[in-house]
């Protein structure tokens, strides 16, 4: 593409679309550029202004793995309010405190590492109805809708309601149908009816992209009807995007693409694997196997138009989140450190404890001598 009369490239000039800066940006890189950029720890590339760059972090309940925060109760707690406005508030105090902390991280030491960032792999829209599952907490219970009006109004708060920049991006995750067991997830094949498919374990997740405009979407670990979930084309492309009309990008979970070839035996080798991943619809993969995109070209099992198209996919996302903008433009960006752990935030989490209790009451016969 070329730059403007002003001579400012189009990805650096905010009168254009965000999805022209993002294929602007894109077609000025080489080739070794974009694979650099096709993991979740990116490099910098400095000729083009970029930072480096992790798109991990964590916000469950409150922001994770990142000094002080506020805490909430955990999302099986939330969950137990029954109280979608209050998860709306918990959310965007959580999100409030992200962006405070990222800019002040990166105006005081440029700090673009792990769980620094404004991308958050939150919330975990998961169905939980097996106690032995070791991560049920994370999810908000055994039911759909109740999941998908929580986790929505979480998305909600996350990302905030400015029509042009994202407070924080928030993601869906995992995709789909994975419930446990926790020690068999790099290998378990899920086999579900259909009609347990679409009314148990993908209504959260439509609900999150269809009402909530989710950012993002991580994939399981798992396959599902033999096809690991991360290069599934009928999740990806078929029902994520085409049925249901997602626009944002897609995520794998950390190490799940080298699943494919060594626990699902889908592919032969990592090579493989990459390209199998790409070609499905998965834009970045965390920490794993797209290092190889090279070698898949050279074998012809994919082109530089697939990495581009992933790469304009993610790029979008940062551009949303202002990352390319002046920060007076950024509503965000001016958001004070006193935010964090600030007394109204205190108070909602204390408020979101108490709400979250649940007092059972047994029938008078168990007390009978």
């Amino acid at each position: 593409m070329a730059s403007n009369q002003s001579s400012t490239p189009v990805y650096l000039d905010t009168s254009y679309p965000i999805l022209e800066r993002a294929a602007d940006l894109i077609s000025r890189m080489t080739l070794e550029e974009k694979i650099s950029q096709m993991r979740n720890s990116t490099s910098a590339i400095q000729r083009l202004g970029i930072p480096a760059y992790d798109y991990w972090n964590e916000g469950l309940h409150g922001v994770g793995r990142n000094g002080r925060a506020t805490v909430f109760p955990q999302a099986i707690g939330m969950a137990a309010t029954w109280d979608p406005e209050l998860i709306f508030k918990i959310a965007t105090a959580i999100s409030t405190e992200a962006r405070a902390k990222y800019h002040e991280t990166l105006r005081k030491y440029g700090d673009t590492s792990i769980y620094q960032g404004l991308t958050y792999w939150s919330p975990n829209v998961n169905i939980f109805r097996d106690p032995r599952w070791g991560r049920g907490q994370e999810t908000w219970g055994e039911d759909p809708i109740l999941t998908g009006e929580m986790g929505a109004a979480f998305v909600r708060g996350m990302q905030g309601n400015n029509p042009k920049y994202l407070r924080t991006a928030a993601c869906a995750k995992h995709y789909a149908v994975h419930s446990g067991p926790e020690d068999e997830r790099h290998t378990f094949n899920a086999v579900v009816t259909k009609r347990e498919l679409f009314d148990t374990y993908l209504p959260a997740f439509k609900k999150l992209v269809e009402d909530a405009n989710v950012e993002i979407v991580m994939g399981a670990y798992n396959r599902l009807y033999g096809v690991p979930c991360n290069g599934s084309h009928y999740l990806i492309q078929e029902l994520l995007r085409e049925r249901w009309g997602f626009k944002g990008h897609f995520v794998s979970d950390c190490g799940a693409l080298s699943d494919f070839h060594k626990t699902h035996h889908y592919t032969n080798d990592v090579v493989e694997s990459a390209a199998a991943a790409l070609k499905a619809g998965c834009d970045l993969s965390c920490v794993c196997t797209y290092e190889h995109l090279d070698e898949a070209i050279e074998r012809g099992l994919i082109k530089e138009a697939d990495i581009d198209q992933a790469l304009i996919r993610t790029y979008t996302t940062r551009f949303k989140l202002g990352m390319f903008d002046p920060p007076e433009q950024v509503p965000y960006a001016s958001i004070p450190m006193d935010v964090v752990g600030c007394e109204e935030h205190r108070q909602l989490s204390y408020d979101a404890a108490v709400k979250s209790i649940v007092l059972l009451k047994k029938p008078q016969e168990y007390f009978a001598v």
